[in-house]
């Protein structure tokens, strides 16, 4: 069984939609509470439609033995945007364009099915990210990683630089961190 990173594309919604509130479900429920959870469902996860029109969304897919159709199991990517973090329904966004001799790129968006965690999905995802953003002259990464994802990717180089908490629709918070990196440019 192999897995394919491809850039994501508008017909992907849907099954995108499902992948994230099913990795939110199962895999963030060790580190927020239901109300949490929920919350972040409704006014801050979901679906970025700028990064796909940007073709800045990956999906990975996989197809099973005997499987006509391979079936996207994770999705994540990067932005050359301002915004950190939120998918479509987040009410504070701020998509003005990034300078990459100024500014780090955003990863964002990283959803694995639980199905299919721990299995090194999140690693490709992040990759293709890095490359993209670096072919794009960037030379610093910037994210607002969930509670969830602080070990990964602090295994993969990148240091907290604050905690934030983001103020929910149903007066929840979600504290997140904000984590950077730095890459080297392409000779």
């Amino acid at each position: 069984m192999s897995f394919q990173v491809r850039k994501a594309a508008a017909a992907d919604v849907p099954r995108l939609g499902e992948v994230i509130e099913a990795s939110v479900r199962g895999l963030h429920s060790g580190d927020y509470s239901p109300a949490q959870i929920e919350g972040a469902l409704q006014s801050v996860y979901g679906v970025d439609s700028q990064l796909i029109a940007d073709g800045t969304y990956f999906a990975v897919e996989v197809a099973a033995p005997g499987a006509k159709t391979a079936v996207i199991v994770a999705c994540g990517g990067w932005s050359k945007r301002k915004t950190l973090y939120g998918g479509d329904q987040y009410a504070q966004r701020e998509d003005s364009p990034l300078d990459p001799a100024r500014d780090a790129a955003k990863i964002r968006a990283f959803f694995v099915h639980p199905d299919w965690a721990r299995r090194g999905v999140g690693t490709l995802i992040l990759e293709a990210c890095e490359n993209a953003a670096r072919d794009a002259g960037f030379t610093r990464l910037e994210m607002g990683a969930t509670l969830s994802g602080v070990a990964f990717y602090r295994a993969k180089g990148y240091v907290a630089l604050e905690n934030v908490d983001v103020r929910l629709s149903n007066g929840e918070m979600l504290p997140i961190v904000r984590m950077a990196k730095e890459i080297e440019r392409r000779s």
